[in-house]
């Protein structure tokens, strides 16, 4: 008798994705709490960084969510869901390429005034 049937494989899959895609909302959801926290003292402190920090924290937040909603595609079970979630995925892969834009526009914008570097190490 074989005990692994194909019932077997996919709550296990079904259990596995479930548990992957909560962690990543909790994880997602902590880096933009954590990187809110420091742009709130950042902007506080006047620190030039601020804005590119804050948009760092905003993007990587949004990955770990965006990888969870892609994550979701695995359990859908009707063509309505697979629409909502795509249409999730979309949006958020714009809001992340728009926030990477934005992070690129910031970093050419503090080396052409000569201030610092994204890393904090003076301008040569």
């Amino acid at each position: 008798m074989f005990l692994f049937t194909e019932a077997f494989w996919h709550d296990l899959l079904l259990t596995i994705s479930n548990i992957a895609i909560l962690l990543f909302e909790f994880v997602g959801v902590g880096v933009l709490i954590v990187s809110g926290i420091k742009g709130m003292i950042g902007y506080i402190r006047r620190d030039p960084m601020t804005m590119l920090n804050l948009a760092k924290g905003m993007a990587m937040g949004l990955e770990f969510k965006l990888g969870s909603e892609i994550l979701r595609t695995v359990v859908v079970r009707e063509a309505k869901e697979i629409l909502l979630v795509a249409g999730i995925i979309v949006l958020r892969a714009a809001l992340t390429f728009l926030i990477h834009w934005e992070i690129k526009q910031e970093e050419k914008s503090h080396i052409e005034r000569g201030k610092n570097t994204p890393e904090g190490k003076p301008e040569n």
